[in-house]
């Protein structure tokens, strides 16, 4: 009976291990179709790079770029006319900084919470209470 027992657990370890066999034979199966499926499309990728690459040559050719320029710009050749010596040139003009700023000044003179177009006035009293300041003080107003 013991031999019966060896028997059976010894079938069923061969059933288990075919099966795992199998598994293991089908994973590698179905990753071989995908690594050529990859290669293949790597393969694609490369003959497109390829193919690119031999279409930008033909477009940065200087040749096909100096033809489009002769038909569809109207440019000429430079007259020596158009060259001058450097004494020639007009002064440099003045820096930007060396004119006063009006607005500038304008913008350092005002004072917030003064009316626009309002000439600045004195500040506001250090010692007066909590609603006299520069809107209400200003006015004569109390609270």
């Amino acid at each position: 009976m013991i031999i019966r027992f060896v028997h059976l657990t010894v079938v069923a370890a061969l059933i288990m291990a075919a099966a795992y066999v199998y598994k293991v034979k089908f994973e590698s199966t179905v990753r071989a179709a995908e690594v050529t499926r990859l290669a293949a499309e790597v393969k694609r990728e490369r003959d497109a790079i390829a193919a690119l690459r031999a279409e930008w040559a033909e477009l940065d050719n200087p040749a096909r770029i100096q033809g489009l320029a002769e038909r569809h710009l109207a440019l000429r050749m430079l007259d020596p006319d158009q060259l001058d010596r450097f004494d020639h040139l007009p002064e440099r003009p003045a820096p930007p900084g060396s004119e006063p700023d009006a607005i500038g000044a304008m913008i350092d003179a005002w004072q917030p919470g003064q009316p626009d177009g309002a000439a600045p006035s004195s500040p506001p009293n250090p010692g007066a209470g909590e609603g006299e300041g520069a809107a209400g003080g200003a006015r004569g107003e109390r609270p």
